[in-house]
């Protein structure tokens, strides 16, 4: 089944969008349990406590690169629904400066 844009949506469509996301974010969530659960049970309970006060910094860095990709790939994508092919290469070039820019500031910062 295609699937496009321009078509009426139906909830099967729709979770046919949602689905790779959704799946991301649980395999990302995850991460963080199986994480957890080796380091407390090889490694000790205070570097398990370390791991999770870590986390959330941890987290909230990875969210720009969500924030980066899904926000990223609409504008990139709506350009190119209007046609607007030079538009959508510089879009996706100024996406990728910004992510370079943040990891090299990150650095900089050592966070």
């Amino acid at each position: 089944m295609q699937v496009r844009l321009s078509d009426h949506f139906t909830y099967k469509k729709l979770f046919r969008f949602t689905i790779p996301t959704v799946m991301m974010m649980i395999l990302t969530s995850m991460y963080t349990i199986v994480d957890g659960f080796f380091v407390s049970n090889f490694v000790g309970k205070i570097p398990f406590a370390a791991v999770n006060l870590v986390m959330p910094l941890i987290m909230g860095i990875a969210s720009f690169g969500f924030m980066i990709g899904t926000g990223g790939s609409a504008i990139v994508s709506a350009s190119l629904g209007k046609g607007e092919e030079q538009r959508a290469r510089e879009e996706f070039s100024m996406l990728i400066k910004f992510a370079i820019i943040l990891g090299i500031s990150s650095k900089r910062l050592r966070l």
